[in-house]
């Protein structure tokens, strides 16, 4: 067990998902941070996968990967970008990982014949990992989201281990629940019984939250504070309003304003002992995008967009921050547009102005408004042939492209099909049987895609790479060597560079064995910036930290919009 002093604090959601307890989670543990503690944080999923790996984007959203290679939950990429550095496997727990440790160790006769069940060994092995990651990070506090909400049967356990965690440190452990305030249109009234409820729901599991942070429209009023308070058995200074604001990173700020930070301390019983930088930095990049009259338009092209009526860019959520971050530096605010590749390959219904309807898919043309064009990445059939006219039309038009992963490989199909008239090349994840698989699948991964092995198999993590002098990608990082996030099991077929190279595509990165391409760009002399990557840059970006690749990208992108506005005036 942790050493008695350290501090837990387990933020909960409660009424409905998505209320932004990652975000809360985020914003708590960089506030602590800017008051001098070392800070780990953990996200708790409660479904039974073991890793993230395996989920559909359109269902979960985006797969976000740890230095290691570890396939998390998208909440994790928020993490490191608040707190600004990278999080260990151990911050990561799902209930996948916790019951096959604990069947493993049963297999292993790791309880020497005890009969293993929920209670206790579940719970403690759900403790022993939250201590175990506080102790590999050697934080002063730990802030453990839970997945989830208030009454899923899912994450019952994991609300027990917590509330066994207070029984033995009573002074050490917090519970923090991040709920939600709906105002129904035809009252017009800001209703707060969906949050006395969520709190008595807790109750029941013999768990009291310490604050409240409700998130609504609107900031709330006094009056509200006080019902919530008084309904809910906590102080009203315990109630913290959080209302919908434009950007996310204004929230650790928005928070400060109800002096949550010394709150969080007082309950605590920390002592101010430390000394830390009071969100300095954070707040003058808050300040700076907030000033931003200047604009750029970029689109993301994409295919994890459909789901149901509506559109979901949570499947791209660290490409859209890291051109956000990119933008802010250079003085610019991003007008991001999502656009589902499959409309480029196919008819679509579409209802006429005389009112008739008719299948109409959309040009191809229509991609000229936008100053930047990104291709992220992906897997499967789905869209391909709408990337690749978009990638051809970014490349025959100059406008700036950055492809990340799949982007990158169909960048280099389409320039094997249309620039070195290789007419059926492809990629074999697509077409197994291509004769020109200028894309071919890694070796060590043939045999665990026959054997159906998908999990956690592909190439994932940091990888180093070597970078060419005189080129765009050497320009932008100002390193020989790099290292950044892969995840993907397809690479370039060695067999092609040397056509790919006199057909005029330099490979800008290789791994420094040289087997591998990492990054392949054109001459400027050619394209002002058509540049794709192997990893994906976006896992490293930061609010402080903008990524040097996405920088360069919108430098471009910018530079294109002024030199039209310069065309269409003359």
């Amino acid at each position: 067990m942790k050493k008695r002093g350290h501090k837990y604090i387990f933020i909960v959601g409660g009424v409905m998902s998505g209320v932004g307890k990652g975000v809360a989670t985020s914003s708590i543990g960089k506030i602590l941070q800017g008051k001098g503690f070392i800070v780990n944080l953990i996200k708790i999923d409660p479904y039974l996968n073991v890793d993230a790996g395996t989920m559909n984007p359109t269902e979960h959203g985006e797969v976000f990967v740890l230095n290691s290679g570890l396939e998390c939950d998208q909440d994790m990429g928020n993490y490191e970008r608040f707190m600004d550095h990278e999080l260990k496997d151990e911050d990561y727990i799902t209930s996948g990982m916790v019951y096959q440790r604990v069947i493993e160790r049963e297999r292993n006769l790791g309880y020497k014949g005890k009969c293993v069940e929920a209670i206790p060994h579940i719970r403690d092995e759900i403790t022993r990992r939250i201590v175990r990651a506080a102790d590999l990070n050697g934080s002063h506090i730990s802030l453990i989201e839970i997945g989830g909400t208030i009454g899923d049967y899912q994450n019952v356990m994991f609300m027990e281990a917590a509330r066994v965690l207070k029984v033995k440190n009573p002074d050490d452990v917090l519970f923090i629940m991040v709920s939600f305030l709906p105002i129904p249109a035809k009252l017009g009234e800001m209703k707060t019984r969906p949050t006395q409820n969520a709190v008595r729901q807790l109750n029941s599991y013999g768990i009291q939250p310490d604050m409240i942070i409700a998130r609504s429209e609107v900031p709330l009023d006094k009056k509200r504070k006080e019902k919530i308070a008084i309904s809910c058995n906590v102080r009203v200074e315990h109630v913290i309003s959080a209302p919908d604001i434009e950007s996310i990173y204004e929230v650790p700020i928005n928070f400060e304003k109800d002096h949550l930070g010394e709150l969080l301390l007082d309950l605590l019983k920390i002592k101010r002992t430390r000394r830390g930088t009071d969100l300095k930095k954070w707040r003058v990049f808050v300040k700076r995008l907030k000033e931003i009259k200047q604009s750029v338009d970029i689109a993301i092209v994409g295919k994890y967009f459909d789901t149901g009526d509506f559109m979901l860019s949570d499947a791209y959520i660290s490409v859209i921050e890291a051109v956000k971050f990119s933008c802010y530096k250079l003085g610019v605010h991003p007008n991001i547009y999502w656009i589902n590749a499959k409309d480029f390959e196919r008819a679509v219904p579409r209802r006429f102005p005389d009112g008739s309807q008719g299948r109409q898919g959309k040009k191809i043309s229509a991609l000229k408004k936008y100053d930047g064009i990104i291709v992220p990445g992906g897997f499967g059939e789905t869209g391909i042939e709408g990337k690749l006219k978009v990638i051809r039309f970014a490349r025959e038009n100059k406008v700036p492209y950055l492809g990340l992963c799949y982007g990158m490989q169909l960048a280099l199909v389409e320039y094997a099909r249309n620039v070195l008239n290789i007419k059926d090349a492809h990629t074999v994840e697509i077409n197994p049987k291509t004769k020109n698989p200028v894309i071919d699948i890694m070796p060590e991964q043939k045999k665990l895609v026959e054997e159906n092995k998908y999990g956690a198999t592909m190439r994932l993590g940091a990888y180093p790479a070597h970078l060419k002098s005189g080129t765009l990608a050497r320009s932008m990082y100002n390193e020989k060597v790099i290292s950044e996030r892969h995840r993907h099991r397809y690479e370039v077929n060695l067999n092609y560079i040397e056509k790919f190279e006199k057909g005029g595509l330099v490979f800008s990165g290789v791994s420094p064995d040289r087997k591998l391409m990492e990054i392949a760009e054109l001459p400027q002399n050619i394209h002002p910036f058509f540049l794709g990557t192997q990893f994906h840059p976006e896992f490293k970006a930061r609010p402080l930290h903008p990524h040097p690749l996405f920088t360069g990208f919108i430098k471009a992108a910018v530079k294109h919009k002024r030199s039209h506005k310069k065309k269409r005036k003359k």
